[in-house]
């Protein structure tokens, strides 16, 4: 595959985590997560980075222009320079038209855009079931990877424990939202033929199968 930005939609629960770390590894290029992005300029004190950390202490969401700043000084990095993997950015339509304007300036190539789709009824049971371990951070689920004895991790003995934005009020918000956010970023690229939509229910190492055979056609 020639070098060129690759992007990751998913609802939460769809795996593009999991296979955007497994399509970097095998590809030697960075996986560019949003959080991870925030952290590190949180944790560096840049201006952006600081005025993330005031959005996100005060409980607001970080805004457009402070998380393309960042993605910007991320993809600048010399370890993009053979291609890179976006993971929950752009989550809008604003978003995705600035990594636009931004690839084009740097004479990169029009991203890859990979759309992870599962059912409804899939996701809703990955999110609500996923228990994760407080002391190794294993995570399991009750539906399809259960502990063999009922809320304790097999490895350590730690009680697994349920994230509050795994409980299922929460879950139908975060699945509403993304719906919302998302729908516009999908018909962009779908427009654009930059998107490839891959059936994301089916086990992890098949979906990782599709997304390399889709790469190396591109």
């Amino acid at each position: 595959m020639r070098a060129r930005a690759l992007i990751f939609l998913g609802a939460p629960g769809a795996g593009k985590g999991t296979q955007a770390r497994e399509i970097s590894t095998r590809l030697g290029i960075p996986h560019i997560s949003t959080g991870d992005m925030l952290r590190d300029a949180v944790q560096k004190q840049t201006a952006l980075g600081l005025a993330a950390k005031a959005l996100m202490d005060a409980g607001e969401l970080v805004t457009d222009d402070v998380v393309c700043g960042i993605a910007a000084a991320r993809i600048a990095q010399a370890d993009t320079a053979n291609g890179f993997i976006l993971d929950g950015f752009p989550r809008t339509l604003r978003q995705a038209e600035f990594v636009d304007g931004l690839l084009l300036e740097n004479g990169r190539s029009a991203p890859l855009v990979v759309n992870i789709e599962v059912d409804p009824e899939v996701l809703f049971k990955r999110l609500t079931g996923r228990r994760t371990c407080p002391l190794g951070g294993h995570i399991y689920n009750v539906y399809f990877n259960p502990p063999k004895n009922d809320e304790i991790c097999d490895l350590d003995g730690g009680k697994l424990f349920q994230r509050a934005d795994d409980r299922a009020e929460a879950i139908g918000q975060r699945l509403r939202a993304y719906g919302q956010l998302t729908k516009p970023l999908v018909d962009h690229y779908r427009k654009r033929l930059l998107l490839k939509v891959v059936d994301g229910n089916r086990l992890p190492e098949a979906i990782t199968g599709e997304i390399c055979r889709l790469l190396e056609d591109a």
